[in-house]
């Protein structure tokens, strides 16, 4: 027992030391210049290409232990780097290093009838945590958002990329350091466990705020057992209702990216409601494109009347996340009780309509409660990359502070300046 405390003390101190070392990098960063940070994220972008071969080797690690223990499909899809991964994550870094530099910016300000001159600007968080899973490119993603917005960045990936997460950041600090920037600026505490998560949890004081990232079950652990202010980003049940309106072509297009373009990830499509009217049009041709891609049908009762190929939907479906090739689908009597389905089982995330009807449309945008609501459009374009922000910390679907995809201003808080010339108050 007495060696158990001993290593869990040591451990303790050595992230501590981390943590101070982060505190101490966001000092630097806070006061950066734009055109020094923008030299940082150029040096990683270089070197993430340069060290490429020593990048996939530790994924291949990962990849190795992944099948070993058995992961999940949708898992070891987010998990799995290859060159033309790596080279988007590169380009990523280039636009976040092209966005225009947060920090300092001018919220608002007035000059007071007193003659004094308060203004609101925009300033980093400080350190900034983030929990997430077997998501290498996260590492990247936060990294570079970070340092653009004068933020250090601690980060736990998980064991199951741990070896990527290594790779990465030793890519990253070495990069930051060739740019006479603070290479303690990023960095990973994966080889600290769950005691080192459960302690970047408890580090107020050292991190400024934590992002959770993955699945509902670790984003309401961190929402629990954290003593840091989280932002808490979510888990991704996703909804298109197809209204009575809707155009085949279009719905059996949408419906086909939103579900297949990419099911592992959080803004794929999960659950297709479709208006009763508009069912036996809609449905055959839709679930027929969705089955020639190999997608699992979970149908309620009057879809598996008109579409006898799906599986029996159960209660569990509606509010599932499958990050696979499955799609849970109902039949609902009009868009009243689609938005009650929506209300009932959605995660908040994002929630699209098919409709030419515009009175739909506008009620639809309006008394849907998710982070990102759309029209006739894939649910896959929410993305922080594809709303031009270069990348993604997260999708936030809280309501403090930021909500949907978190880019650079997102990563910010601001504080006021007050200029004056000797007034006192009375």
């Amino acid at each position: 027992m007495a060696a158990s405390t001993t290593a869990l003390e040591t451990t303790a101190l050595e992230l501590t030391d981390r943590l101070a070392a982060a505190k101490r990098a966001s000092t630097a960063l806070a006061t950066a210049t734009s055109q020094q940070k923008n030299a940082g994220l150029e040096a990683i972008a270089a070197a993430l290409l340069a060290n490429s071969e020593v990048i996939l080797a530790g994924n291949a690690r990962d990849l190795e232990n992944a099948d070993r223990n058995g992961m999940a499909a949708g898992l070891r899809d987010r998990l799995r780097l290859d060159p033309t991964r790596l080279a988007a994550l590169a380009d990523a870094v280039l636009d976040v290093a092209a966005l225009l530099d947060p920090v300092g910016s001018t919220v608002r300000g007035s000059i007071l009838p007193n003659g004094l001159q308060i203004t609101q600007v925009r300033v980093p968080f400080g350190v900034v945590g983030a929990i997430y899973e077997a998501r290498p490119n996260v590492t990247v993603d936060i990294a570079a958002l970070a340092l653009k917005s004068g933020n250090a960045a601690v980060l736990r990936g998980g064991t199951a990329a741990e070896n990527s997460n290594k790779a990465l950041v030793g890519v990253i600090q070495d990069a930051l350091a060739s740019a006479g920037l603070p290479a303690d600026a990023v960095q990973t505490i994966d080889e600290f466990g769950r005691d080192g998560a459960k302690q970047l949890m408890q580090a107020r004081g050292y991190v400024d705020v934590l992002i959770p990232r993955g699945s509902a079950h670790l984003i309401a652990a961190v929402v629990a057992e954290s003593t840091v202010p989280v932002i808490e980003t979510g888990a991704g049940v996703v909804h298109i209702y197809a209204d009575e309106s809707a155009d085949v072509d279009l719905a059996v297009e949408v419906v086909h990216n939103s579900k297949v373009q990419r099911p592992s990830v959080c803004n794929a499509l999960e659950t297709l409601l479709v208006h009763r009217d508009a069912a036996a049009r809609l449905l055959p041709p839709v679930l027929d494109r969705l089955r020639r891609s190999g997608v699992t049908v979970h149908g309620d009762e009057a879809t598996l009347a008109l579409y006898p190929d799906a599986v029996p939907a159960t209660e569990d479906d509606w509010g599932t996340e499958y990050g696979s090739l499955d799609v849970a689908v109902a039949v609902v009597d009009d868009i009243d009780a689609a938005m009650a389905h929506i209300a009932r089982h959605s995660t908040h995330h994002t929630e699209s309509i098919l409709t030419g009807d515009l009175r739909s449309a506008d009620r639809f945008l309006a008394e849907v409660d998710s982070a990102v609501v759309m029209v006739n459009a894939s649910t896959r374009f929410t993305d922080g990359g594809e709303f031009g922000f270069g990348a993604e910390v997260g999708i936030s679907t809280q309501k403090l502070h930021a909500r949907g995809p978190m880019g650079l201003s997102e990563l910010t808080s601001s504080k006021w300046t007050v200029i004056g010339t000797g007034q006192v108050r009375g």
